[in-house]
């Protein structure tokens, strides 16, 4: 598809021959060249001014004196002062800290950095994002991503969800938490609100579509209500003749209620048939339709494999086509397989499912785990080949192998349909902000030094002092005025030498503790 449009964006730009060149703008003129400049170094003319008026406003202000009497107050703190203080910065230190890890878990963004990108940023000269004007090919590309991103995000009915208000209800006795998110109840109001007819439906045959939507829906429940009381043939049965008599109601997945039939059946010349026909390149996918896949290639070798054996031997071509099945499954799915290796535990699926996200994983592997432990050496065979995956899409936001780039969107559409007592998957995982290892630093080093000082005092003191005579040079610098001028008493160093010989005091000393 992206190849058909940048096609079509060629010849519409060959057709037009006062059309620009693709991906070429005007340039931009003498204004907008200077608003932008100004907005890039608005920070920095900020800081300058303020060093200027610091500098203008030092004799009115007396920072001279003002800098003499912190130093001489410095100079008279006790131990207990820095213990004190230091101790009272790793406090703060580390409640800012634990507040950015929660945050952080819970909405996958740092707090400090949120606030300061909303409200700080504006204040100190950031500019918006331009926005490419209609028509324009950049605006082509971004409307093409953006609605690549739209069915990506899409959410759809869980074909698998055989579980009913009653068992939900039971749930929430037995453990006391809610299996379903208000969001997931309310689209399946909106599911029910579009199927069903009313008492007026008569009046207008246009509604004829929505009887034959309803018909299916009713037979289908019937069908999945047999395969959950044990009677899986006559699963089956309604599943084939539904399929046979309505073969544009792709959408509704019914394929995926019959292979999980058929895998329970132990069918799996069926199975194989099932995934030729639904297995294709034009057709979307699902983590039923990848790990179904996946499963039936494993099952042929996964008896007889070894990771001992393969290391020496080598991986036969029935096993490369096994792992590459696992592969390919992984990179449409990478939550499936913590579930399936029961990494992870599993919680009651949703009735709506977020493809490729955490919820269809749920979904899969709640019904399927059952199918993979059946079939001897194929869970081992997955958990030695699945993380191999990832090294070859090794920034899957970007670029994918087999498929699309993973969308970007999983995790907030997933947190909306799972239950806040469920730790969501995230790929891919997301680094530490910058402010958690801050803090963190902070909170340790400031922790570090009150423990130091309390313990060791009269050497703490020493470094106390050098840095009392450092902050005198800068003191001295930042008055601009003569050393020679300075009064001092007699027999005393300069700032240079005090630092020189309190350093040289405090190796001594240390040398001669060891």
């Amino acid at each position: 598809m992206a190849d058909g449009d940048g096609l079509g964006e060629a010849a519409a730009a060959a057709a037009s021959p006062l059309a620009p060149a693709p991906g070429l703008s005007p340039p931009p003129g003498w204004r907008e060249r200077l608003r932008a400049g100004l907005a890039g170094t608005g920070a920095s003319l900020w800081f300058v001014a303020g060093l200027g008026l610091l500098y203008a406003l030092r004799v009115p202000l007396r920072l001279c004196e003002n800098l003499a009497a912190v130093t001489v107050f410095l100079n008279s703190l006790t131990p207990k002062f820095y213990v004190a203080l230091t101790g009272t910065s790793s406090l703060i230190s580390g409640l800012i800290f634990i507040f950015e890890w929660w945050y952080f878990h819970k909405h996958g963004t740092s707090f400090i950095e949120q606030v300061s990108i909303s409200h700080l940023r504006p204040l100190m000269g950031g500019t918006e994002t331009s926005i490419s004007e209609p028509g324009s090919p950049s605006s082509n590309r971004e409307s093409e991503t953006s609605r690549h991103n739209l069915s990506e995000c899409k959410v759809w009915r869980n074909p698998l969800n055989l579980f009913r208000g009653a068992e939900y209800r039971r749930y929430t006795w037995v453990t006391g938490k809610e299996p379903l998110t208000y969001y997931d109840m309310n689209l399946s109001a909106q599911d029910h609100q579009t199927f069903f007819t009313c008492d007026t439906d008569f009046l207008r045959p246009s509604d004829t579509g929505r009887d034959t939507n309803v018909l299916v829906y009713i037979k289908r429940r019937l069908a999945m209500c047999a395969r959950k009381l044990g009677r899986i043939r006559e699963a089956v049965k309604i599943m084939r003749d539904l399929m046979k008599e309505f073969p544009p109601l792709t959408m509704l997945n019914i394929h995926e209620n019959l292979l999980e039939s058929l895998l329970e059946l132990q069918a799996y010349a069926d199975v194989q048939a099932v995934l030729a026909k639904y297995d294709d390149i034009s057709l979307p996918k699902s983590a039923a339709i990848c790990y179904t896949a996946a499963l039936l290639k494993t099952r042929t070798v996964s008896d007889k494999f070894s990771p001992e054996t393969a290391s020496r031997r080598g991986l036969s071509t029935a096993e490369i086509n096994a792992v590459e099945a696992i592969h390919r499954a992984v990179e449409f799915n990478p939550h499936v397989p913590k579930y399936l290796l029961e990494m992870k535990s599993l919680i009651l699926p949703p009735e709506h499912i977020l493809k490729r996200g955490d919820s269809e994983a749920i979904a899969y592997a709640f019904f399927h785990l059952q199918h993979w432990k059946r079939i001897e050496g194929a869970l081992n065979l997955l958990q030695c080949t699945w993380e191999g995956t990832f090294r070859m899409i090794p920034y899957p936001l970007e670029k994918g192998h087999l498929f699309y780039p993973y969308p970007s969107c999983t995790e907030t559409a997933d947190r909306e349909l799972l239950p806040t007592f469920h730790h969501v998957s995230v790929y891919p995982k997301k680094e530490l902000p910058f402010f958690i290892h801050f803090t963190a630093g902070l909170c340790s080093s400031t922790a570090m030094i009150a423990l130091l000082t309390h313990q060791f005092p009269e050497i703490m003191g020493v470094f106390a002092k050098a840095g009392a005579a450092l902050q005198d040079c800068l003191r001295r610098a930042l008055c601009l005025a003569p050393l020679s001028t300075r009064p001092r008493r007699p027999g005393s160093h300069r700032p240079a030498q005090e630092c020189i010989t309190l350093f040289s005091g405090a190796v001594i000393w240390l040398q001669e503790l060891d």
